[in-house]
């Protein structure tokens, strides 16, 4: 298994958690709930019950998307990729047990949901601009000097992480998938980058239900305790009342 090597400094997006996870404070108690270790994978979500197209965002109900979406403040169109993912890879590895609420936990984490640098996420799952991480230089992260001549990250002297899940190019090389159904594996495309993480995430760990095997899934991807830490939080938080 090829490790991510992610930065050890936490993404710049990380600064602040939801707003919905204020609620984790017990109102008129001076002591705060402790922060979760881990996040439980929250219920699978209803299949659409005819696809309205090839993607996974496509195999959710809409209106499981639209009220969870209220629920946790998560944009809809990233929702939909998240759940999507999640449905996708319990058809495929239901052992894995691969929480919608993990993938969101992270997806918040790395890029805020796609929203990061001022970017957005198109309909058909585009996140633009590209987001880019710090470049891997060694300063307070870790040190990968430039692995593609900046074709994919930009940088021709490190490589960077990139697009709405922070893949580097090693890892996406190995793990880019298709899940838009546009015929394109695109690490900007929040659909292709989901399913691309899922892929990682049950490939690291053979059972993302249990604290051990979550905890290995997520330090696969980011070995930070820091990370792993408000992946955890937010991730809970979303999965809460599901």
């Amino acid at each position: 298994m090829n490790n991510r090597r992610r930065p050890r400094r936490a993404h710049a997006a990380t600064a602040a958690l939801p707003a919905l996870l204020g609620a984790l404070l017990l109102a008129g108690c001076t002591s705060p709930v402790p922060p979760p270790a881990w996040a439980p994978p929250a219920p699978l979500p209803p299949s659409a019950g005819a696809p309205a197209g090839p993607g996974v965002s496509a195999l959710v109900d809409p209106a499981w998307v639209a009220r969870t979406a209220e629920r946790t403040g998560i944009p809809e169109r990233a929702l939909a990729a998240y759940a999507g993912a999640a449905i996708a890879k319990d058809a495929e590895r239901p052992d894995c047990r691969l929480g919608w609420n993990t993938l969101a936990g992270m997806g918040y984490v790395e890029s805020r949901h796609g929203s990061a640098q001022g970017s957005s996420i198109a309909a058909d799952g585009t996140v633009s601009p590209t987001i880019y991480g710090e470049a891997l230089d060694g300063d307070d992260v870790e040190h990968i000097p430039d692995s593609d001549a900046g074709a994919f990250d930009g940088d021709a002297e490190f490589d960077r992480a990139v697009g709405p899940f922070q893949f580097i190019p090693e890892s996406w090389a190995n793990w880019q998938i298709d899940a838009s159904g546009d015929g394109v594996a695109d690490v900007d495309n929040i659909d292709d980058a989901a399913l691309a993480a899922a892929n990682y995430l049950c490939r690291a760990s053979d059972d993302l239900g249990t604290e051990a095997g979550w905890t290995l899934g997520i330090a696969s991807y980011n070995s930070s305790q820091l990370y792993l830490d408000r992946v955890a939080e937010a991730a809970s938080g979303y999965g809460s009342n599901d």
